[in-house]
């Protein structure tokens, strides 16, 4: 197994099958892979969607919280249960376009062991938004960067690749999938970001809004900033 592709979901039941679709067609036949949907507490019929899809799709795992984690939780509960080393992580809401998938792995792949390189994050230079995500976005971006000094243009990208292992050692808190480069910087890694495209929404309902991002936002931004100010990195040598 070379790549598990995370995908957490709520209440996108008309989504599902044109995601998996265009996700076997990027990696089909290129890469040995899985397909691990987190049905977040979904209301909808996205379950029963996720079932179908499954019948046509022998890849596709279902996982499923009994009740609304949050995203955070469930992109956890998708790399807990993966089989692959590397984790793909990508929206259930079909803005992120599968088939950005390989040039980021390509990405990955091509480091060498020394440079660290664990986490390539996908870049979306031009939104398929509305003006009011695009400016808060850019604002928030703007703000995070200067205080955590990421280096990242764009942390809320659902599209990234990273090792199993290291997302799995990181501090765990809610929203903690939008500080991920901060994260794995203060662990000592390296972060790269790859331009991919962007897609209008064309079938669904968004889950976030201004108002629902930017206060709990700005309690985890001084949260991480405390994390990065406490971290400490050894330098280990084993004595024979």
């Amino acid at each position: 197994m070379d790549l598990s592709v995370v995908i957490p979901v709520h209440n996108e039941a008309d989504n599902i099958q044109p995601l998996v679709d265009e996700i076997v067609a990027a990696l089909e036949g290129r890469w040995e892979y899985e397909i691990v949907y987190v049905d977040d507490g979904s209301t909808d019929e996205t379950l029963q969607r996720l079932r179908a899809a499954r019948a046509g799709c022998p890849r596709l795992r279902i996982l499923r919280h009994a009740r609304g984690c949050g995203q955070s939780t469930a992109i956890r509960t998708g790399v807990k249960a993966a089989r692959a080393p590397v984790i793909v992580t990508l929206d259930g809401d079909g803005q992120n376009d599968p088939a950005d998938i390989p040039a980021l792995y390509a990405r990955f792949r091509e480091a060498r062991p020394e440079e660290r390189l664990w986490l390539v994050t996908g870049w979306r230079r031009k939104r398929r938004d509305t003006w009011l995500r695009r400016f808060s976005s850019k604002v928030a971006n703007g703000v995070r960067s200067r205080l955590l000094g990421d280096a990242t243009p764009d942390t809320g990208c659902g599209l990234k690749v990273f090792p199993r292992e290291v997302f799995l050692e990181l501090p765990y808190f809610d929203h903690m999938h939008r500080f991920l480069p901060a994260l794995v910087q203060r662990a000592g890694g390296r972060v790269v970001s790859v331009p991919v495209h962007h897609r209008p929404r064309e079938r669904g309902v968004s889950k976030y809004g201004v108002g629902n991002r930017l206060w709990v936002g700005i309690v985890d931004l001084l949260g991480v900033r405390w994390l990065q100010r406490r971290a400490c990195l050894p330098e280990v040598a084993e004595v024979e």
